[in-house]
């Protein structure tokens, strides 16, 4: 056994199997190197370090922080100087500080650093624009010009596409005798490059669109486009990137690649549809849980866009379909601090992602590399231009035949000249691979071209022409309650005027979806009894927060007491015993008996005076055979008025003279202030045989009920007062009675 020597210590290893038998050879060395490295550094111990710099460890975070703050303070610096704002856009002005940044790093002898990544912009810099255009999507005015933005999106980018690549594979083509770069790109390359550059890109949009202010009608149709187009370019791309190494498409692969748009278009719409289901549904039960419903909305969302590109479908319209359908149920179940707080995170996040793209835009300009090729840019610019009026002017015109209200000659100028391209189109050049596509660097130079022609010279002269051809901007009005009743009015209107007609435009579709999403869809996504609410109540509760929200910032008026109880409530929490309230206070000072019978008298004088119902109208069928001994009438106009000589020639078109009034004939005086229209009542040929009443000049003639004669009452009695009740039954207002049962409630 061993035996131990005193004053040494015992150091115990575990060495693995097979390996005990061994000497640990590598433990002595180890120990003798320690001894050596003791002795060597006795008298140089090195301090403990205060401080020390490790830039490697933050470097990626610290530069995204750089960045953002480089783009915050740049985007606060141009609304600082309201002149130079007013005049230069802001997508050039960050395009610009772009190229300053690029050039500065490049003197600096640094190499500048990769900033636009495929990956980093399509991941990262895009969803949250997209999102926020989704999200806060007008969706009425969306779907009324559905069709023509399709027409726009689809028909429109697939003439650009196939335009401009044909054109300049035959530009391309010129003089073979002087052989050139030109002559080795192919057609398909060609359309590959007119697909990238013919969609228009809704950063760029939405930038430039959002400071022009111009009206609604136009902004959803380039914006429309610009969002839809989204699926073209991705099968186009896909298309002609795989088919480009083989020279040749057939018909089959045409008729693949249609079918191939249907999936991605409708796959890329289900895909968000069904997550703004799941978010919708989630929300339900978020009502003990506030603080992280604004996280179910991005994530959600994000999840959808993610989804989408991995099936290669579009993950634009997948997330516009999600943020559409997930607002109106999300809205009803989150409080009113979360819908603050997903509103104001999504303008700030789309803010700084916008800004990055044209700034990082501007330092990948500088970076290049680029082949300059004189010939095939300017043909390139050209191009576009002249495919984008073309467009435009055709598919209007046959877009003017089918829409109610037609696009003029100036706002078919707008559309066209608001074809901005943007980013994507630089995204979707540097995804191409060199070793396939030799003329890669020349189709990234003329794309960034392009790229700063419309964003410099179309995004700096729209303002000025919107302004000298007078186009019509977008009011900044306030829907109110009264807008909100018509709106609805109107839709109950047409989609009956369907019905009656039998045709079922999308009024009737539209009511069909409405009734199916209160009955079913509307139980199942929302909590608690919002569920049941009808939409102009919903809509009501909305403003009154909205206006209480504003009198409370605003600092205006009587200040609320916290512990009011209030009827409107975005958050929906019924606690099982709510506090005791304390009695409300008035927000409007109390006014004295006297003060207000002053202000009832003035109202009542100046105010106009209407007048009572008058239960009688036009029957005809009925009055031309019935004798009436007891009548209601209005005073009346003097039987020469042109409203008397109307309405007798509307009975009577032989008569074109007035007739002189007869004794037996009685007079209708009607008030031209009263509402009611005198032209549907016409009773002075009915009224030939009734005798004369006793008339007034200030209050006409009186109706006398039938005087009952005393007695027993008789059956003929009874049968001739329900003949009498069924007579001025049909005298009176034809609507419907109080007391009929609807089948429907007329509100949704």
């Amino acid at each position: 056994p061993p035996v131990l020597q005193p004053g040494r210590s015992v150091c115990g290893s575990v060495l693995p199997l097979g390996a005990a038998s061994s000497p640990d050879v590598s433990h002595q060395d180890k120990t003798d190197n320690h001894k050596v490295e003791a002795q060597g550094h006795n008298y140089t111990k090195k301090a403990f370090p205060v401080l020390s710099i490790d830039y490697h460890y933050i470097q990626t975070p610290f530069e995204i922080s750089l960045w953002v703050l480089l783009a915050s303070l740049m985007k606060l610096g141009f609304h600082l100087i309201p002149r130079l704002s007013s005049i230069v856009p802001e997508s050039c002005l960050l395009i610009v500080v772009g190229l300053l940044v690029g050039g500065l790093i490049k003197l600096a002898g640094e190499q500048v650093p990769p900033v636009m990544n495929t990956r980093l912009f399509f991941l990262c810099l895009l969803p949250p624009i997209i999102l926020d255009a989704g999200y806060f999507l007008p969706i009425r005015p969306f779907m009324e010009n559905l069709g023509t933005i399709l027409m726009f999106a689809v028909v429109g980018t697939l003439w650009n596409a196939f335009f401009i690549g044909g054109l300049l594979y035959a530009v391309c083509q010129i003089q073979p005798d002087n052989p050139s770069s030109l002559h080795q790109i192919e057609l398909l390359p060609c359309l590959l490059f007119g697909s990238i550059i013919s969609a228009v890109d809704p950063v760029a949009v939405l930038a430039v669109f959002e400071e022009i202010h111009i009206n609604e009608l136009l902004h959803i149709l380039v914006f429309g486009e610009s969002l839809l187009n989204d699926a073209v370019t991705v099968v186009l791309y896909h298309l002609f990137e795989e088919y480009s190494g083989i020279g040749t498409v057939s018909v089959l692969d045409g008729f693949l690649g249609v079918i191939s748009f249907l999936v991605v278009a409708l796959g890329g719409v289900l895909v968000g549809a069904i997550y703004g289901i799941l978010a919708a549904f989630t929300s339900r039960f978020t009502s003990h849980t506030r603080v992280i419903e604004p996280l179910f909305v991005f994530v959600y969302s994000y999840m959808a866009y993610l989804s989408a590109e991995m099936f290669h479908l579009s993950g634009i319209m997948a997330l516009i379909a999600c943020g559409a359908v997930m607002r109106p149920y999300v809205e009803a179940n989150i409080s009113h601090k979360s819908h603050t707080t997903i509103k104001y995170f999504l303008k700030m996040w789309s803010s700084v992602s916008e800004t990055l793209i044209f700034i990082f835009l501007g330092v990948a300009t500088v970076d290049g590399p680029h082949n300059w090729n004189w010939t095939f840019v300017t043909v390139t610019v050209i191009l576009c231009l002249v495919a984008r009026v073309i467009g435009v002017v055709g598919l209007t015109y046959v877009i003017n035949k089918f829409r109610i209200v037609k696009l003029t000659t100036k706002d078919q100028f707008i559309v066209a000249y608001g074809g901005l391209r943007g980013a994507i189109a630089f995204s979707l050049g540097f995804l191409l691979d060199p070793a396939h596509f030799a003329m890669r660097e020349m189709f990234l130079t003329a794309i960034i071209t392009v790229i700063f022609f419309t964003v410099f010279v179309q995004g700096m002269t729209i303002k000025p022409l919107v302004e000298l051809l007078a186009v019509k901007k977008k009011q900044e009005a306030k829907r109110s309650i009264n807008e909100e009743i018509h709106t609805q009015f109107l839709d109950h209107l047409l989609t009956g005027i369907e019905d009656i007609c039998g045709h079922y435009g999308h009024h009737h579709w539209k009511d069909k979806l409405n009734r199916f999403n209160k009955k079913y869809v509307k139980k199942c996504l929302i909590a608690g009894e919002r569920s049941k609410e009808p939409q102009l109540i919903a809509f009501y509760h909305k403003m009154e927060m909205k206006q209480a929200i504003e009198l409370v910032e605003s600092g205006g008026g009587v200040k609320l007491p916290a512990a009011m109880p209030s009827t409107v409530s975005m958050q929906n929490i019924q606690p099982k015993k709510p506090p005791p309230a304390l009695p409300p206070e008035r927000a409007l000072p109390q006014l004295s008996k006297g003060r207000e019978e002053e202000i009832r008298k003035i109202l009542r004088s100046n105010l106009q005076r209407t007048r009572q119902r008058v239960d009688i109208s036009y029957c005809k069928t009925l009055l031309l055979h019935v004798e009436m001994n007891n009548y209601l009438t209005v005073p009346s106009a003097p039987p020469d008025s042109p409203t008397i000589t109307r309405a007798r020639l509307a009975s009577d078109p032989q008569a074109y003279s007035v007739k002189p009034t007869s004794d037996s004939v009685p007079t209708i005086q009607v008030d031209l202030a009263s509402p009611q229209s005198p032209d549907s009542v016409n009773l002075m040929d009915e009224f030939r045989n009734a005798r004369q009443p006793e008339q007034d000049e200030d209050r006409g003639l009186m109706m006398k009920p039938p005087s009952e004669a005393k007695g027993p009452k008789r059956p003929e009695d009874a049968e001739g007062a329900k003949d009498q009740q069924r007579l001025m039954r049909c005298l009176s207002d034809p609507g419907p009675s109080a007391d009929e049962d609807e089948d429907e409630p007329f509100l949704p």
